[in-house]
C-alpha cells in the first residue's frame, strides 16, 4: 500500500486550483490524526502550502516551477469551507471601477466571520470582518459599487455618485436603489439621491 502521503499528494493534483485540503475533509484516507501528520509533512516538503491551522492548499506547477494559486481561487474556497461571506475590500472595488488609482499593497478582503491573517505562500493574505451590509448585492456590480462607496466614505461618494450613476447598467442602477434600505442612512439616501434620478 502507498504511504499516505502519495495518496493525498495524488488526490491533491485532481483539484482545481485554489481547492483547500483539510483533516476533516479527507477522512476516507485513514484516522484524521495521521491525515493532520501527513499534510503537514507535505507543506514541510514544499508539495503544500498551509495557509492556517489545519487549513492547506497545493501550489500550481508551471514550466517555470510551482507558482501560488490565485488569492481569489483560495478565497472562494475558504468561503465554501467555512460559510462565510468574503469579497474584495472597498479600496480594490473602488479601484476596479475608476473611481481611485490606488492599487492597495496587501491582499485584503471583507469576511463576515472572524478577523485573521493567512499565509498563502510568500504572500500574507487579511481577512477583516466586516458588516452584514457590506455584502449585500453578493457577486453583482451593484455590491463592489456599496463597498467601494463605503471606504470612499460621504463626501467623496457624494461627489463620484453622478458620474458612476451615468455608467452603471439599469438594472444595477435598480438593485442598489432597492438595497438602500439596508444600507447606513447616509450610503442609502446618497444611492436614493443620484440614482433614481440619473
Amino acid at each position: 500500500m502507498r504511504p499516505l502521503t502519495e495518496q493525498l499528494l495524488e488526490h491533491s493534483r485532481g483539484l482545481q486550483e485554489g481547492s483547500l485540503l483539510t483533516a476533516g475533509g479527507l477522512r476516507r484516507f485513514g484516522e484524521r490524526g495521521a491525515i493532520s501528520k501527513a499534510l503537514s509533512r507535505l507543506a514541510q516538503r514544499g508539495e503544500l502550502h498551509r495557509i492556517d491551522h489545519g487549513i492547506y492548499v497545493r501550489p500550481i506547477p508551471t514550466r517555470f516551477g510551482p507558482r501560488t494559486p490565485s488569492m481569489e481561487s483560495v478565497v472562494g474556497s475558504l468561503a465554501a469551507l467555512r460559510g462565510e461571506e468574503i469579497a474584495s475590500h472597498g479600496a480594490v472595488s473602488a479601484n476596479r471601477l475608476a473611481l481611485t488609482t490606488q492599487v492597495p499593497i496587501r491582499a485584503i478582503f471583507l469576511t463576515s466571520g472572524r478577523s485573521r491573517s493567512l499565509q498563502l505562500g510568500k504572500h500574507s493574505l487579511e481577512l477583516r470582518h466586516a458588516p452584514a451590509w457590506q455584502f449585500t448585492q453578493a457577486g453583482r456590480l451593484s455590491g463592489e459599487v456599496v463597498r467601494a462607496l463605503a471606504w470612499l466614505g460621504p463626501a467623496e461618494s457624494a461627489r463620484v455618485l453622478p458620474f458612476l450613476g451615468r455608467r452603471l447598467p439599469l438594472a444595477e442602477r435598480e438593485a442598489l436603489v432597492e438595497a438602500a434600505p439596508l444600507l447606513p442612512t447616509w450610503l442609502a439616501k446618497l444611492l436614493i439621491l443620484s440614482l433614481s434620478t440619473s
